[in-house]
């Protein structure tokens, strides 16, 4: 099932980070936060101004990108978890 966001909302696949410290030291589960960077698999039309024009979206598939911890809503498309959110949640493009 293909899935596209609508107006300016992006689709993330989030990207998981190390499962080591910059010391060595192994994180369990259990005390690992859910990555603040995805990629973007899916990206909308983007949004209308106040005369019906479409505002293109600055991100776009296959972004690397930052998002605040708490962004987006968690769905599941064809058995995947993944996050729709708006743009204006997203800080930045990782390059």
């Amino acid at each position: 099932m293909a899935f596209t966001p609508l107006h300016d909302r992006v689709l993330v696949r989030r990207v998981e980070s190390d499962e080591k410290t910059a010391g060595g030291l192994i994180i369990p589960d259990s005390a690992k936060e859910k990555p603040a960077e995805g990629l973007v698999v899916s990206v909308g039309a983007g949004a209308r101004d106040d005369a019906g024009n479409r505002i293109a979206l600055d991100v776009k598939e296959g972004d690397k990108i930052l998002f605040g911890k708490w962004s987006g809503t968690e769905v599941t498309v064809d058995g995947e978890e993944l996050l729709i959110m708006k743009e204006s949640d997203i800080m930045g493009v990782l390059s």
